[in-house]
């Protein structure tokens, strides 16, 4: 396929602090904000902008909450967001020639 596979690169997902969320979350299902911001040492603000162009995309839900009354945030890849990752890394895997 080659290049022609570059029109399914989703640029949402393709930023490199929104490519690790979603890596992240394709594998944990769900994360709380805290546990995100340390795996990925990114900063509260970095990530509260990534994660909110992740939601308005559709690809993760967040939900807000509180344990022992401080705040709790938790993200979790949504269906469409899992869906979106795999032909994401289709199209990754073509490009590279790991797929025809």
């Amino acid at each position: 396929m080659g290049l022609t596979d570059l029109g399914r690169i989703d640029e949402v997902i393709h930023g490199r602090m929104r490519l690790g969320i979603m890596v992240y979350l394709s594998d944990a299902d769900s994360a709380d904000f805290t546990e995100l911001k340390t795996v990925l040492e990114a900063t509260q603000g970095n990530l509260s902008v990534h994660l909110k162009k992740l939601e308005e995309a559709g690809f993760v839900a967040i939900a807000k909450s509180f344990k022992d009354n401080k705040p709790l945030t938790r993200v979790s890849i949504t269906p469409e967001g899992r869906k979106a990752f795999g032909v994401y890394l289709d199209a990754i895997g073509s490009l590279i020639g790991g797929k025809d």
